[in-house]
C-alpha cells in the first residue's frame, strides 16, 4: 500500500522519525507541489513494492533551507532546478551515481547528458524543463502582455493586481533581464539599481505566493501572475483570457532535475525511481499532467498531442530566455540581502 505526504506535518514527521524511512520497501521524495500524478506514483509502488512518502516545496531556495536545516539522510531524492543542483552538489548534498547505476540513463537525448550544473549526469537525471515569466487576464488588461513592464513598472491600471512568486532565484534573474543587467553582477551601481527598481514596484504588488499561483489567476483575484508555464496553461483551462507573455527583454529558462541526495536511507529505491522516470511511458505521463516538457527518447510518442499547440509551451523565436546563474558566495550574499529587503 502507497502513502502519500503532502503536508507541514509531514515533513515534521519525516524530520523527526528519519528511522522510519530506513525500513526496506520505501522512497522518501522531496519535490515541487502539484507536478507529478498519483497514479505514477501508485503504479511505482506497485511495479516495485515500494511506499512512497513525498513532501513538497514551493521554491528551491526553502527546499535548500529543508535539506541545510537536518532532512538529509531523511529524503532520497529531491527535484530542484538547474542552478540549485550545482549548489547542492557544490555544498556536498548530492550522492554520486555510479557508472552503471542507472539502466536507462542511455535514454536521456544527447543534448542534455552533460549540462552545465552537473556534467556527466553524476549526481541527477533531467525530469522536466520550462520557463517562467507571467500571465495577464486580457479582459481585465488591454495593453502590451509582452513586456516585463507589466510586472516591474506597471501602469496605474494594474496597481495591486500582481502576484509574484515567492522565489528568490527566479524573480531576481527576471528582474536582471527587465534591467538588461548580468545576473550575478558586482557592479555596485548595478546592484544599487536593481534594488531600487525592485523597492519601486513592490507596493504595487497584491502579493507574494508561488503555490496558489494558478488558483489567484484562475479566479480572477489577480490580474497579472508571475507564474511556470505549465501552471499558466492549467490557470488558462480555467480562465480563457489568460495570456502567458513571454516578454520582448527575455524570460527564465529552467531544467528541473531528479537528484539523488546524500545519505538517502533508501538509495537502491531511489536509483530505481530514476530508472522508471527515464522510462518514456513514465516521464510523459508527468510531461502530460504538467504540461513542461521531457528530454527522454520516445516519450513524444506517449504525449498529449495538445502539447504541440499549447501556446504556453512554445516560446517565439528569436527571443532567449535565461537559465538562473549560481553565484559565487560572496555575490550571492548581496543578492540574498535583496531579497530580504524585497520580503520585509
Amino acid at each position: 500500500m502507497k502513502k502519500l505526504l503532502t503536508t507541514t506535518a509531514a515533513a515534521t514527521a519525516l524530520l523527526m522519525g528519519a528511522s522510519g524511512a530506513q525500513a526496506e520497501g520505501k522512497l522518501a521524495i522531496y519535490h515541487w507541489f502539484e507536478y507529478i500524478p498519483q497514479e505514477l506514483l501508485d503504479k511505482f509502488s506497485a511495479e516495485h513494492d515500494v511506499e512512497v512518502i513525498m513532501d513538497t516545496y514551493d521554491s528551491n531556495e526553502s527546499m535548500l533551507a529543508t535539506l541545510k536545516a537536518g532532512a538529509i539522510g531523511t529524503y532520497d531524492v529531491a527535484v530542484p532546478t538547474d542552478y540549485m543542483v550545482s549548489i547542492l552538489i557544490s555544498e556536498g548534498l548530492a550522492d554520486e551515481i555510479a557508472p552503471g547505476e542507472l539502466k536507462n540513463i542511455g535514454n536521456v537525448k544527447d543534448a542534455f547528458t552533460d549540462p552545465a550544473y552537473d556534467p556527466g549526469l553524476k549526481h541527477s537525471i533531467p525530469y522536466q524543463g520550462g520557463t517562467t515569466s507571467f500571465s495577464v487576464d486580457t479582459a481585465e488588461y488591454a495593453g502590451d502582455v509582452n513586456t516585463t513592464d507589466v510586472i516591474f513598472n506597471p501602469p496605474s491600471e494594474l496597481h495591486g493586481k500582481i502576484n509574484i512568486l515567492d522565489s528568490q532565484g527566479e524573480v531576481l534573474a527576471l528582474a536582471a533581464v527587465h534591467m538588461g543587467i548580468p545576473q550575478c553582477s558586482t557592479d555596485r551601481e548595478q546592484l544599487k539599481a536593481l534594488n531600487a527598481m525592485l523597492q519601486a514596484a513592490k507596493p504595487h504588488w497584491a502579493s507574494f505566493n508561488s503555490d496558489t499561483a494558478k488558483e489567484v489567476l484562475a479566479a480572477g483575484d489577480v490580474t497579472v501572475g508571475m507564474i511556470f508555464n505549465g501552471y499558466a496553461a492549467k490557470a488558462a483551462e480555467a480562465r480563457d483570457t489568460l495570456q502567458y507573455a513571454f516578454p520582448k527583454q527575455g524570460w527564465v529558462n529552467w531544467m528541473d532535475s531528479v537528484v539523488l541526495l546524500k545519505d538517502a536511507p533508501n538509495r537502491e529505491n531511489a536509483l530505481k525511481f530514476m530508472d522508471f522516470l527515464l522510462e518514456p511511458e513514465n516521464i510523459a505521463a508527468v510531461t502530460n499532467f504538467a504540461r513542461y516538457r521531457d528530454v527522454v527518447t520516445g516519450s513524444e510518442a506517449f504525449h498529449d498531442p495538445a502539447l504541440a499547440q499549447e501556446p504556453e509551451g512554445n516560446p517565439p523565436a528569436g527571443i532567449e530566455g535565461v537559465f538562473v546563474q549560481a553565484c559565487d558566495a560572496e555575490t550571492q550574499a548581496v543578492y540574498d540581502k535583496i531579497w530580504t529587503n524585497l520580503k520585509k
